[in-house]
Formats: structure tokens, C-alpha cells, sequence
């Protein structure tokens, strides 16, 4: 009876200390989302609440207009004050996710008799989704590396200059929603790599639409997370988690990319899904493979392996041939000008200047990096030791991220920000490391009685 007591009061222990953890946890995101939100109203305090830049004004008359004709005569408006003379269809020639997110939380506050502006809105929409942002780091890092890590790469992510740069009140672009989308589409792969839900797979899928309606950007997320698929097979980490977090997304993924109208039918044609597709026909057969294997016996799955590989290959043969001539047929071998900046950065400087001349598209100096993610850069290198201590899919899909985001960075300075989230992520595992390290030596004991003074 005593033990039986003991063991009681010590499982509500245990669920009080789970109790309070979960409620400082809350409270540590909560005060985390009011810094972010905060720190970026310095413009509003110092001067007032206004759009500022070219781009940010005009997706506040498109927004506008949102409000005032609906969502209809939206995807309809030829708008021909824009692009003069010629004019613009703006339905099919912008990303809706900003216009529509500011509308929807336009709509929503009048509903419930709160009757800010249109104006009012844009300008605090940015700071608004960088606690967002925030909140999505600390769910991604958490799958990875645990709470206290989250917590402190969501801490670094609220405050670093370069995300800051791209979210303070007023700066109303594609990138005030977009890079919230970006983490949190992440987030749900990786959750969906740790419990193989069909569930969480299917929110990953509808988070990369968002991001998909929200920026252009997109194109690094449908080639990201293909690498990392690859990467598993090839280092034998395949399993039926890693399946369900690829497979619905590509399928739904790309049928839902297909229904925004500036990408349309872009998102099965152009080169840069041409990976996520690839990858997925590898994924069938290594999966068919390992199903096989589990029904012959060792002499029979030998032979079975040579034929699939035999079919296997000449299949793949026949696909990356019909994709080669559809590549080949096209000037630019189905990549946007863009895109083969980044994988040629003399591309733009030959052949298309007006790339070339924007002063975010040129490749950055050391003191930029400095400047953008201060003294994280030392923290990064311990962070991704701390991710191979142990390994997981999780941690090498965080690695993955920083390498191909620094890449990108180096060539375009204005993807710094897309870099931000990855070294905060990084930095936030190697302090946490470092504390867990620093305080492993007290161990709080909790003293028995036995009735002795």
C-alpha cells in the first residue's frame, strides 16, 4: 500500500510538472509573438501608419479593391492605371495570398464591428504574421530538437535584422505572409516525417498551396523537400512515414498549384518540378521494392530485384528522355529567368539586364551576412554538429535547408531572408545544447523521509 502511494503521488507529480511546463511554455510563445509583433512597429511610432515602397501600395489598391467589388470582380479586373498604357489583368498576373489573407482579416474584424481600415490592416499585417512566423519556428525546431530549442530559435527568428527588414509595419509584400507559409509548410513535413499521419500530410499539402498563392518562392519548397526525399533513400532511411510526407503532397500539392491562375498549368510543365516528379517515380520503386522483399524469400527477391531494376531503369530512361525533349525545346530549357539566375548567376547579366540591374537580385558582400544574421553565423557550425548528435530525419532535413539556403543566399542577397529562418533554427539547437551542457551537473534530488531528524 505504501509503494502503491508512493508511485501515485509521484505520477501526479510528474503530470503537475507536465502541468506547468505546458502553461510556461505558453506563456513563453505568447510573450516570444508580442516581441515580434512589437519590435516591428518602430515605423509607425516614428512617423504614422502608412504604405511605404512602389510594391506594398500597389497590393494595398489591390486589396482595396478586394474589399469594395469582391472576391469575383477580383479575378476579374483588368486594372489599366497599372503598367500604363498597356494595362494589367490582375487575377492572373499576381499572387493572391497577401490580398486575400488582408482581405479575409478585413471581413472578419467589420463582422465583428471592429471598423478598422483597409489601410489599417496592410500595414499591420506583416508584424502580425511574424509572431506567426515565429510560433511556426518553434513547431519546427520543437520536432527536431525538443522544446527548449524551439523556444529559442523562436526567440532569435523575432528579433534577427533580416527577417525584420521584410516585416515591419507598412512593408506590405508577398514575403509578409509568405515566409509564415514557408515554415510552417516545413513544420508539417517534418511532423508528418515523425508520426506518418495521413492527417498532417494532408494540412502539409494545403500549407503549400498557401505558400504557392502567397510568392513565387514556392519553387524552392517543391525542390527542397525532394532532395531530402532522395537523401533519405539513398542513406536507407526510407519507411512508410517518409511516403505518406511526400506522396500526397506532390499529388495534391501540385493539383492545387494548379488552380492559382499565375501559375496554372506552370506547375507540372516547367523545369522546376520536373524534380519533385522524378523523386516521386523513385519513391514508387523503392517502395515497390521493399514490399516485394517482404513477400519472396531471399533467392527469389534476388531475381524479382534484377527485373524491377531491369523495368525500373528503362523506364526512367524513357521518362528523363521525354523530359529532355520537352526541355529542350524551349529557349530558356523550361526555367523562368529567375530561376536560372540562381543556378547561373551570369545568366542574368548576359541576357536579361532589367534581372540584373534590381539592386536585391545582386549577390551579397561578407558584411551583408553580418549585417542580416549578426553573430548567429558563429553559432551555426555547432548547431549543425548538434544535428548529427543523433541523426535524424528531422535534424538531416534542417541541415538540408541551411546548405541549399545558403547557396541561394550567396547568389541573391534579397534570399537572405530565406535564410534567416534556417540559421535561427540552427542557432536556437546550439544554445539550447550549450545550456543543456552547462546544467547537466545539478541534479535535483528529492529527499525521503524515513522518520530521522
Amino acid at each position: 500500500l505504501e509503494a502503491g502511494s508512493i508511485s501515485m503521488a509521484a505520477g501526479g507529480g510528474g503530470r503537475l510538472r507536465n502541468a506547468l511546463s505546458g502553461m510556461l511554455c505558453a506563456f513563453a510563445l505568447l510573450l516570444i509573438g508580442v516581441l515580434a509583433f512589437s519590435i516591428r512597429l518602430f515605423s509607425v511610432i516614428k512617423y504614422e501608419s502608412v504604405i511605404h515602397e512602389f510594391d506594398p501600395y500597389f497590393n494595398y489598391r489591390v486589396t482595396q479593391f478586394l474589399s469594395k467589388s469582391g472576391i469575383y470582380e477580383f479575378w476579374n479586373w483588368f486594372d489599366d492605371r497599372t503598367w500604363y498604357p498597356l494595362g494589367r489583368v490582375i487575377g492572373g498576373t499576381v499572387y493572391p495570398g497577401l490580398t486575400l489573407t488582408a482581405g479575409t482579416i478585413w471581413w472578419l474584424l467589420n463582422s465583428l464591428n471592429i471598423p478598422l481600415s483597409v489601410e489599417t490592416v496592410c500595414v499591420f499585417t506583416a508584424p502580425i504574421f511574424s509572431a506567426n512566423a515565429s510560433w511556426a519556428t518553434y513547431l519546427l525546431t520543437k520536432e527536431a530538437k525538443g522544446h527548449g530549442a524551439g523556444l529559442m530559435a523562436a526567440t532569435i527568428l523575432a528579433m534577427v535584422p533580416s527577417y525584420i527588414s521584410r516585416s515591419v509595419a507598412g512593408s506590405y509584400d508577398n514575403e509578409a505572409v509568405a515566409i509564415f507559409a514557408l515554415i510552417f509548410t516545413f513544420y508539417l513535413y517534418v511532423k508528418t516525417l515523425n508520426t506518418g499521419s495521413l492527417f498532417y500530410a494532408t494540412l502539409n499539402a494545403l500549407s503549400y498551396f498557401y505558400m504557392v498563392c502567397s510568392w513565387g518562392g514556392y519553387t524552392f519548397i517543391i525542390n527542397l523537400i525532394p532532395m531530402h526525399v532522395l537523401l533519405c533513400i539513398v542513406t536507407g532511411r526510407y519507411s512508410s512515414r517518409l511516403y505518406v510526407a511526400y506522396a500526397p503532397l506532390v499529388v495534391l500539392g501540385t493539383l492545387l498549384a494548379a488552380l492559382v491562375p499565375v501559375v496554372g498549368f506552370n506547375a507540372v510543365l516547367t523545369s522546376e518540378h520536373f524534380a519533385s516528379f522524378l523523386v516521386f517515380i523513385i519513391l514508387h520503386v523503392v517502395a515497390l521494392v521493399y514490399y516485394i522483399k517482404g513477400l519472396l524469400t531471399p533467392r527469389l527477391f534476388k531475381v524479382a530485384m534484377t527485373f524491377v531494376l531491369t523495368v525500373g531503369l528503362a523506364l526512367c530512361l524513357a521518362v528523363v528522355a521525354i523530359l529532355a525533349a520537352l526541355v529542350a525545346s524551349s529557349p530558356t530549357k523550361g526555367w523562368s529567368g529567375r530561376s536560372l539566375s540562381l543556378l547561373d548567376p551570369t545568366y542574368a547579366s548576359k541576357y536579361i539586364p532589367i534581372i540584373a540591374s534590381v539592386s536585391e537580385h545582386q549577390p551579397p558582400t561578407w558584411p551583408s551576412y553580418f549585417m542580416a544574421i549578426n553573430v548567429l553565423a558563429f553559432l551555426v557550425p555547432a548547431g549543425i554538429i548538434s544535428c548529427f548528435l543523433p541523426l535524424s530525419d528531422a535534424s538531416s532535413f534542417l541541415v538540408l535547408y541551411l546548405v541549399t539556403s545558403v547557396y541561394f543566399s550567396g547568389v541573391m542577397v534579397r534570399l537572405m531572408l530565406v535564410l534567416a529562418p534556417a540559421v535561427c533554427i540552427l542557432s536556437g539547437i546550439a544554445l539550447s545544447e550549450a545550456f543543456n551542457v552547462l546544467t547537466r551537473s545539478m541534479k535535483f534530488q528529492r529527499p525521503i523521509s524515513d522518520g530521522r531528524r
